[in-house]
């Protein structure tokens, strides 16, 4: 087994190795990681057995704080592995990644975010192994809600109604290109709510819809005079649909926009991935729960997913 640090010139046997393997997601796909490659230094890996590359490790480490994190650019991360790679190949890798960030990079610390099941092709929870025998240790845990939507569960009461309210308004959901209206009414819905930004900038997310178009869906939700009222954006990838950013003003709020937005999604824009994943509902690492937000997931038939992070002391 050996281990090569990533670079450019590995970028098209990276990105074949991720659509390949058995966990991996198009957020693993260079071209996506780096549209931020300014904020992180990267450090990622990949695996090579007989001269082919097996597995890809995507990481950055935080010089400052003397960690590698899997990665602190992506919701999720870890071992990319084609199906092949066995549990004895992961604990080698495993040992080899931590001995080169320790040695290599002198870094003291590794958090490690697994694949969720959900986005996994094939069984691929080798690594939570090797985490156990590595002594990793659980550091957050996020609450996301999923729906699978081949025997989804039915929406409550409320959310039938919020559609019914929505029909009688006569608002109506499209498939849109345009971000720009989108974001801002996004980044004025976070900020009110919860004093942040998207993580995205408006330019960052159209590059990505220009890249990855078959991948990066937004569904907007107007009032009949064309008034954006709400919408969401979706990464959708094999397995699973994604609801990246969720945002809606007062007046959507009101008269069950979201409500027949997801009703669109879910019911009627014909998606054949296995789940939709609304995406996590917890804050602080977990130790905090926005309790209507995930009362609101759950109306239409979401329910739990974690999304962990392990600490590892290298």
């Amino acid at each position: 087994m050996e281990l090569i640090p990533y670079n450019s010139s590995l970028k098209e046997e990276w990105n074949s190795t991720v659509e390949m393997s058995k966990n991996g997601t198009f957020l693993f796909n260079r071209s996506f990681m780096e549209y931020h490659s300014d904020r992180f230094e990267n450090c990622s890996l990949m695996f090579f057995d007989k001269k082919r590359c097996i597995a890809c490790l995507p990481a950055n480490i935080d010089r400052a704080g003397q960690a590698v994190y899997s990665h602190q650019g992506l919701t999720y991360g870890g071992f990319v592995m084609l199906p092949r790679v066995t549990g004895g190949q992961l604990l080698e890798m495993f040992s080899s990644a931590s001995d080169y960030f320790r040695s290599e990079l002198k870094a003291h610390s590794l958090f490690y975010k697994p694949v969720p099941h959900i986005y996994c092709r094939y069984p691929s929870e080798e690594d939570l192994y090797a985490l156990f025998r590595s002594g990793g240790k659980l550091a957050a845990r996020g609450l996301s809600s999923a729906i699978p939507l081949s025997s989804r569960i039915p929406f409550t009461e409320s959310r039938k109604g919020g559609i019914r309210k929505a029909k009688a308004s006569g608002l109506r959901v499209v498939c849109v290109n345009d971000v720009e209206a989108y974001w801002h009414l996004l980044d004025e819905t976070l900020t009110t709510c919860h004093s942040v930004h998207p993580v995205h900038t408006a330019s960052e997310l159209k590059l990505l819809m220009e890249r990855f178009p078959d991948n990066i869906k937004l569904y907007n939700v107007f009032a009949p005079d064309d008034r954006l009222l709400g919408g969401c954006l979706l990464f959708v990838d094999r397995r699973v649909v994604h609801v990246q950013y969720i945002a809606a003003n007062a007046e959507g709020k009101s008269c069950g926009a979201l409500d027949l937005l997801f009703n669109h999604i879910i019911s009627e824009a014909g998606f054949k991935q296995e789940y939709l994943d609304f995406g996590v509902s917890t804050e602080k690492g977990g130790t905090v729960l926005n309790e209507g937000l995930l009362f609101q997931k759950e109306g239409f038939g979401g329910r739990g997913v974690a999304y962990d992070t392990y600490a590892v002391e290298l």
